[in-house]
């Protein structure tokens, strides 16, 4: 049986530093892609934003159950899809040590809420 304490020491090497591997197995770990509880939050943001905010407004976004967080920023003025008023925007995810882009659209729906449709990492080029 393994256990955590064990494995650690087998991460350190006989100088009694982290090894390269466990480190970059630590790193990789911390820049996975967000969760989908950290995007609910970063949604929720985004919806509110959208519904109350400013075009150029930026607000922050937390997740109080992993510590994620950045900021919500509306990217342009409404435009239409399928009929609907949609904007775009880019959320900053930070988490840990790690930190990247999300971008985003939202729509207004029939009720006046803004519904986001997507986001997701920010690809660029």
């Amino acid at each position: 049986m393994h256990s955590l304490l064990a494995q650690d020491e087998a991460d350190v090497d006989h100088t009694g530093s982290i090894s390269r591997s466990a480190d970059q197995a630590r790193r990789t770990k911390e820049t996975s892609a967000p969760s989908e509880n950290d995007l609910a939050y970063a949604r929720a943001v985004a919806s509110d934003l959208l519904a109350h905010g400013g075009k150029d407004s930026s607000v922050p976004w937390q997740n109080p159950n992993t510590g994620a967080g950045g900021n919500i920023t509306p990217l342009a003025s409404a435009h239409v899809e399928d009929g609907q008023s949609c904007r775009g925007f880019l959320a900053s995810y930070v988490r840990g040590d790690s930190q990247d882009w999300l971008e985003g659209s939202a729509c207004r729906t029939g009720q006046g809420s803004w519904e986001v449709r997507s986001l997701k990492p920010f690809k660029q080029g």
